[in-house]
């Protein structure tokens, strides 16, 4: 897949007039229709007045091809962590609720448990040695107060997964640390619930969670890593369109 094109299709092209000469003559060609100004994302052709001008150092800094699918994939993870902090966001309102409401709640979940035991017979279910059961009669002794400050608990979590999702969506440094950061804070718990039990969907967490650790350091050089944050943007640059063309005038 071509994803500077498919961004171009997307967003539109990003055109550019150098000041300097030689260079300018590089992106620029004219034909039978009138001048046309190469992008600086895919390289393609574009006629009309390009979209700015000025020394190629204050050119915008334009993300292409492995960039944008590095951006690609961090949207990805964007949208994962914003699905899971509303669903424990969610998950706050409903115990904050509970808490408020136990007493009530409780009263019709011990109504209806009798009503419950035909059925259940039928279909081979102990109701009265049910661990379901016996979960929800624990949860049920938890005071007011350790309710709520469990909701307030998932209510920081849930804080944390959307602050993540929006540093991920906007593609800042600070988003990929605190994404880094906050999930390797959370891989002790998830290690310890699979030797709790183990599922697909606990399994599968825990290699989302570690194949983005991994991603992140490594293709954005966090912590140093690759020569960190200087190494990173030295490539960036030198993958644009305009120190591409800089290099190749040079050696002309």
């Amino acid at each position: 897949m071509d994803w500077s094109l498919l961004t171009c299709a997307r967003k539109g092209h990003i055109t550019y007039a150098p000041d300097e000469t030689r260079l300018r003559l590089r992106l620029h060609t004219e034909t039978p229709i009138g001048d046309a100004w190469r992008c600086l994302r895919c390289g393609a052709y574009i006629h009309g007045e390009p979209h700015g001008e000025g020394p190629a150092d204050h050119a915008p800094l334009v993300r292409r091809g492995k960039e944008l699918r590095d951006a690609f994939i961090m949207r990805f993870f964007a949208v994962e962590r914003v699905i899971r902090g509303l669903v424990v966001l969610a998950a706050a309102y409903g115990v904050w609720r509970f808490a408020a409401n136990r007493g009530s709640i409780q009263r019709i979940f011990e109504k209806e448990i009798p009503l419950l035991r035909p059925l259940a017979r039928q279909v081979g279910w102990d109701l009265d040695h049910s661990k379901i059961v016996e979960s929800f009669r624990k949860v049920f002794d938890l005071n007011a107060d350790t309710l709520r400050w469990l909701a307030v608990g998932l209510l920081v979590y849930a804080a944390v997964e959307i602050t993540e999702a929006i540093g991920l969506w906007l593609l800042q440094r600070w988003g990929e640390y605190f994404a880094v950061i906050a999930t390797s804070f959370g891989l002790p718990i998830e290690i310890y619930e699979l030797t709790e039990r183990i599922t697909v969907v606990r399994i599968g967490a825990l290699v989302v969670n570690i194949g983005l650790i991994v991603y992140i350091v490594a293709t954005k050089r966090l912590f140093g890593v690759r020569g960190g944050k200087a190494a990173h943007e030295a490539h960036l640059r030198s993958a644009s369109l305009l120190e591409v063309e800089e290099a190749a005038e040079s050696h002309a």
